[in-house]
């Protein structure tokens, strides 16, 4: 997909298609009145016969409309005037490509982006915003996987319909400079999360430990980063016990991936992202129930979504000192594996007593997070698929949010608002933290179905006494079940929203 910004009037553009917005009102958006008048009233008489009622999302495709150069007009509902929310924005444009996916419209020019948003106050800001949103909406509605199928002749042929140019027009009194920068910041976070949804959608025959790693080593040329990954004998001498001990069952090997983007000042201390890697999860000895159980391979979406927020950020050239830790290993049956009731002792000193092998996510992570305080960090990050009961607390809709810091819960807070990819402040009391008490260890790894998602939160708490942490939650968000399976790539909106604030603060 190639995209450009522009300015122009809609009844003047020669593309395959012009895009243009309609009000439940009736009333045209300012673009859509422009063809109408130069057209003689021509779409005004299509909505006065019912041919559209202009209710979010709907579309109408009209040809060979007199007095637009276009060879095609699309009309999409914007819903009731001074309502456009901006989810509903996103919901629009996604209508309006999925419309023209099946025609002939390669070439096309939008005109959504000069539509009033609700709750857009200042308006050069807005117009970038609605810019960049606009392509990650696009791309994340042309997003396919399939290069895992062997037949692709059909995809093929629809690969050939459907929009490949997209001209994104902004008004002539906004910053067009602005728009371009908006442009080129969309395009990193769609990379990211494109990225990150293809690392999740990978069978875990493929995507394993070491696949993770190499596709972080690729990074060193690609995207200026610099990676080091580091192997079970280097994780044995740092006494990573915890991590090494959910790594044993499994015969792939383990790996710790550190990257680094250091782009800001040298005396900047970096915000650093901890991703959960395990690239397929049956539950180890705790074997999960065998109904969906292949859903377990996007139990590394905290890992892609590490390495996919360095992509956007490595492509947006962003000035700040970013690290990423990522622990990869799988959680296997073996006759090596963990068993409920061993205890392990985590590079903290801490030892941890195994009530169940299939809370194995806080296993590898408290070590990644020991080892975070290497590198002395403005804040530590960790996004993990940690909890079902995240899930049953929050559902789909949003993240679950941790942290031992109010100001830095209020950044990310803001970061998932701004980027439409919303988080949800749960609580990291006290009291919950006696459910980890262990009769034979400092602590135990599960502490009851009572407020689970909490209660692995606190566990992961241990660990991070010594910076500012937050803990995401992507369990219910990271991937879709049923008819539309497959890896959202979130959190990496949230996250790359996140540190371009830190950067524009630095």
């Amino acid at each position: 997909m190639e995209f450009s910004i522009k300015s122009g009037k809609s009844e003047k553009q020669r593309n395959d298609c012009v895009i243009v917005g309609v009000y439940e009102s009736g009333k045209l958006s300012h673009s859509a009145k422009s063809i109408d008048d130069s057209s003689e009233g021509f779409l005004a008489k299509v909505l006065k016969r019912g041919d559209m009622d202009g209710k979010l999302g709907s579309t109408l495709l009209l040809q060979a409309v007199v007095g637009a150069n276009a060879e095609r007009v699309l009309l999409v509902g914007l819903g009731k005037q001074g309502e456009l929310s901006e989810k509903s924005y996103r919901k629009a444009v996604i209508a309006s490509v999925n419309a023209l996916s099946k025609t002939g419209a390669n070439d096309v020019a939008s005109f959504l982006a000069e539509v009033d948003v609700l709750n857009a106050d200042d308006k050069k800001q807005v117009a970038a915003w609605k810019v960049a949103q606009m392509v990650e909406a696009v791309n994340d509605a042309l997003y396919r996987f399939d290069v895992m199928k062997g037949k692709k002749d059909k995809a093929d042929k629809a690969a050939t319909q459907g929009i490949t140019k997209l001209e994104i027009h902004v008004a002539e009194t906004d910053d067009n400079q602005s728009a371009k920068d908006a442009l080129k910041q969309g395009l990193a976070v769609s990379a990211g999360v494109s990225f990150a949804k293809d690392l999740g959608n990978l069978p875990p025959n493929v995507c394993t430990p070491t696949y993770l790693a190499e596709q972080a080593l690729a990074m060193v040329k690609t995207h200026g980063l610099t990676v080091q990954v580091l192997e079970r004998e280097e994780m044995k001498k740092l006494g990573m016990g915890s991590f090494l001990g959910v790594a044993q069952g499994s015969a792939q090997p383990p790996k710790l991936i550190v990257l680094q983007h250091l782009q800001g000042k040298k005396d900047q201390k970096p915000v650093v992202l901890v991703g959960k890697g395990i690239t397929f999860d049956t539950g180890g000895i705790s074997l999960k129930p065998g109904a969906e159980m292949d859903e377990m391979k996007y139990d590394m979406c905290g890992a892609a979504s590490v390495l996919g927020t360095f992509k956007a950020i490595a492509e947006m050239d962003l000035p700040l000192n970013v690290i990423g830790v990522i622990p990869a290993c799988e959680n296997m049956p073996d006759a090596d594996a963990i068993r409920p009731g061993d205890v392990l002792t985590s590079m903290s000193g801490q030892t941890i007593e195994v009530l169940n092998t299939d809370a194995e996510g806080r296993l590898i992570l408290c070590d990644a997070l020991t080892y975070a305080e290497k590198f002395e960090p403005s804040a530590v990050i960790d996004i993990a698929t940690l909890t079902g009961a995240c899930v049953i607390a929050l559902g789909h809709h949003a993240s679950g949010l941790f942290s031992n810091q109010d100001r830095l819960a209020k950044e990310l807070l803001a970061a998932g608002e701004d980027a439409l990819d919303r988080a949800w402040h749960m609580p990291l009391w006290e009291e919950y933290q006696p459910q980890l008490d262990s009769n034979f260890a400092d602590i135990a790894n599960i502490g009851g179905r009572a407020g689970g998602s909490i209660t692995a939160a606190c566990f992961l708490s241990r660990f991070t006494k010594k910076y500012h942490w937050a803990h995401l939650d992507i369990a219910g968000t990271a991937w879709k079940s049923g008819k539309e399976k497959g890896s959202t790539g979130r959190p990496v909106p949230l996250l790359t929203q996140f540190l371009k604030h830190r950067a524009a603060k630095a």
